[in-house]
């Protein structure tokens, strides 16, 4: 990490640990049993707003934008070490401002929007001020292949009109969420990945139905919610379109590495937060005349806790890096490779530490189920494990391949010669 943003990374532990922890146990106090799901109960707003505040007031914002006026400025691998760190408590990242999707869809706004959208929807965004979603993953299509995405939007008289539906759009129901990135099929006749855009929906445009919540393991994620949304002719003004027709799928390789680099950091200081819990929780319950840690296999479990964690922390610092020196692009293979890897490794080790807390640690008396939920998840957002493992995997060969040909070249200007055998 770089000498000027190191005391950031100790304001942030601070941050963390002395408000937002606290606060959250209040924030679920004061949830529970609300008669509405999606919205918050008294008090709970209020709660996310001090810690926001209190953020604010130490300058610790907007880190998530890598050198860009509108935030920190801080590079992606400095930030990693900060987002480490906001992945130990739910209210972290939105604390700070840091929270998906808006982080991406800021990302896109700063780099792409037009004046007139960046003062509509980013400013207020970067204030805080209100939330927002991107709807892309549809139910009827492998939306992995994002060339399937067949949400219609067609230009009609100076507006889009769009039809379609689509589900497990994170954040939507959250009743702070006001603006939607749409992933929609604007040019179905030209070439194949000039075909999508990506339009800005308000949440209030006529014609949008937020039909409910996509339950996972049963549970609907409320007040955020991941939502099913049908768009029954939704109009909306032409100029909401994004850097122009077409360019949906450049603007989606714009959001998708940060956002995917995001999603590991975070998913780090879960399994951090997990490996506390088992540690806690093996040293202070006893059974069969020993402490639980004692028993079983249960301090190799830590041990290979430790060391997973520490492995993937290298791979996502080493990714960032990659991003910062080479650009998103060029890097996309290492955020592959940390994308396969990680949710499904912080998803093992969330598992051994409910394993060590019985029957408690898959219930709702320990945040771990949750935590297991959304690396879970993580297994399919922003491309499913397969996807990832195959772009990997491809490089890898292709690299094979061209050494192969190299070798054989070399073969074929040394023939008869000493290198290789004479005749």
């Amino acid at each position: 990490m770089s000498e000027a943003a190191q005391p950031l990374l100790e304001k942030v532990k601070r941050h963390v640990l002395e408000h937002c922890e606290p606060a959250y146990i209040e924030y679920e106090r004061l949830g529970e049993g609300r008669p509405e799901r999606f919205q918050y109960a008294p008090g709970q707003l209020e709660i996310i707003e001090d810690l926001k505040a209190k953020a604010k007031a130490e300058g610790l914002w907007n880190f998530f934008l890598p050198d860009a006026e509108t935030g920190e400025g801080l590079s992606n691998l400095d930030y990693a070490y900060i987002a480490f760190e906001l992945g130990k408590n739910p209210l972290a990242s939105q604390s700070l401002n840091c929270a998906a999707p808006d982080t991406g869809n800021m990302e896109v706004l700063e780099r792409v929007g037009t004046p007139a959208q960046k003062e509509r929807w980013l400013k207020p965004l970067l204030n805080g001020e209100i939330r927002s979603a991107f709807a892309m993953t549809e139910p009827d299509v492998a939306s992995s292949d994002a060339r399937n995405i067949s949400t219609r939007a067609v230009l009609q008289n100076g507006e889009w009109v769009i039809s379609g539906e689509k589900y497990f759009i994170s954040g939507a129901g959250d009743p702070r969420c006001k603006v939607m990135i749409v992933m929609a099929r604007t040019s179905p006749d030209a070439e194949t990945f000039r075909q999508q855009s990506q339009i800005l929906v308000p949440m209030d445009a006529p014609g949008v139905e937020i039909v409910g919540p996509m339950r996972v393991f049963g549970h609907d994620d409320a007040p955020r919610g991941h939502m099913q949304i049908r768009f029954h002719d939704v109009r909306v003004p032409e100029e909401n379109i994004l850097w122009g027709e077409g360019r949906g799928f450049e603007i989606s390789q714009l959001r998708l590495g940060p956002g995917r680099i995001h999603h590991c950091m975070r998913s780090i200081g879960a399994a951090e937060k997990a490996l506390d819990l088992m540690i806690h929780r093996g040293l202070t319950r006893e059974a069969f005349g020993k402490k639980i840690i004692d028993l079983g296999k249960n301090m190799e479990t830590i041990s290979r806790a430790r060391i997973e964690i520490d492995a993937m922390r290298l791979m996502v610092l080493k990714a960032a890096r990659a991003m910062d020196v080479l650009g998103n692009k060029e890097a996309r293979i290492w955020v592959s490779k940390i994308k396969a890897m990680v949710p499904e490794r912080c998803a093992k080790i969330i598992d051994d530490a409910m394993q060590v807390h019985g029957a408690t640690g898959l219930s709702h008396w320990s945040p771990l189920s949750e935590m297991y939920i959304m690396q879970r998840l993580l297994r399919f957002a922003d491309g499913p494990d397969e996807v990832h493992h195959f772009v990997v995997a491809r490089a890898e060969r292709q690299a094979f391949e061209a050494s192969a040909d190299r070798m054989q070249a070399a073969r074929a200007e040394t023939r008869g010669g000493m290198l290789f055998g004479g005749p």
